[in-house]
């Protein structure tokens, strides 16, 4: 099979063959139909995490370590399953699945608690294991994989990732998202599938703020109650106007130095964000401001498999607008992530084999 593979970081990503995978137990072999590329993506590539104040964690001190394939953000249909996923496996036979990527150990507290995504441990497809940038992904057991039958295939893939991350980070919100406008700091294809989770979660509005003009416009033309230019000397004084006084609900989607600044700024008394953006960097705070304030940081990563069924399932039953998606050949994954690096891209660039 051919995969693109970063082999080194930094570096274009190189065209690789290899064997197909055989499934073994009750692993399943996934022919994939659709792969999506995100930031993450990108700092993989990169090789590290902007820790901020100099520092960077890299990905070589957590065990990752090239050659990598790529992309979390899979779907596809069932090619083979081992002897032990045969029967768990046969209601999804010929139907396309959604691959949930955020996979444990399977044995620490948190994965016993149904929260893989956040194991010590942790053993996510397009990271810890080959991703979706192939013509095949094995998959280790049949219950990672959510029926998107009916679903338009390249549009399902960002679920995975985009989807399931602000999907988890709107829960934290709780029910303030349905009585004030929701800031959302970013407009890339988080920000805009944060803006249709929004509204099929039943929730006010949306105000989101982004440095590049057409991601702002394609943020209104998906409904957006309002958009700010974060360059703006006066951003902060946009948002609490545009909120009414300041903000209840912030989700920090970037979550850089200055995008954090400007949440905590923009925040009325009681505020809550959440952060869910690694694009790097450091804040300090005063102590004394979180509880005289009082604010509420939360940080919100990727989410569970019960949080990506409920996703889908509210997509089925709402009828949510699907992101922008825009369809390239396998074989255009160094451009794809050019693009990406350049911010050129608008919702998301979807790799089909």
């Amino acid at each position: 099979m051919r995969c693109y593979c970063v082999l080194q970081h930094g570096q274009p990503l190189e065209p690789v063959e290899r064997p197909v995978p055989q499934p073994q137990g009750t692993e399943v072999l996934v022919e994939v139909r659709a792969a999506g590329l995100c930031h993450t993506d990108l700092h993989l590539w990169e090789g590290h995490y902007d820790l901020g104040g100099g520092k960077k964690l890299a990905l070589a001190d957590r065990g990752i370590k090239p050659p990598l394939t790529l992309s979390h953000e899979i779907v596809g249909r069932i090619a083979a399953v081992g002897s032990e996923a045969a029967a768990l496996a046969a209601p999804l036979a010929g139907r396309p699945v959604l691959v949930h990527p955020w996979i444990g150990c399977g044995e620490c507290a948190a994965c016993l608690r149904g929260e893989e995504n956040i194991c010590i441990k942790p053993q996510s497809l397009g990271v810890a294991r080959p991703g979706g940038f192939a013509e095949y992904v094995l998959v280790p057991h049949p219950r990672y994989l959510v029926d998107v039958d009916g679903l338009d295939e390249a549009e399902a893939a960002p679920l995975a990732c985009a989807g399931v991350t602000t999907y988890s980070a709107l829960k934290k919100l709780g029910e303030r998202i349905r009585h004030d406008p929701v800031v959302i700091i970013g407009a890339g294809g988080l920000g805009l599938m944060a803006i249709e989770v929004l509204k099929a979660l039943g929730g006010r509005g949306a105000v989101v703020v982004d440095i590049d003009p057409a991601k702002r416009e394609a943020a209104l033309a998906a409904g957006a109650l309002a958009v700010v230019d974060a360059r703006a000397a006066d951003a902060v004084a946009q948002v609490q106007a545009a909120t009414g006084g300041g903000a209840r609900s912030v989700l920090d989607l970037v979550g850089a130095t200055a995008t954090v600044q400007l949440a905590v700024a923009s925040c009325a008394r009681g505020g809550h964000v959440v952060i869910c953006g690694l694009m790097g960097g450091d804040i300090t705070l005063s102590l004394p401001v979180i509880p005289m304030r009082p604010l509420t940081l939360q940080g919100s990563y990727v989410g569970t498999l019960e949080e990506l069924r409920e996703l889908v399932a509210l997509v089925r039953r709402s009828g949510m607008k699907a992101i922008p998606v825009a369809r390239r050949p396998l074989a255009e994954a160094n451009a794809a992530l050019q693009d990406l690096q350049a911010g050129r891209v608008v919702g998301r660039a979807i790799l089909v084999p």
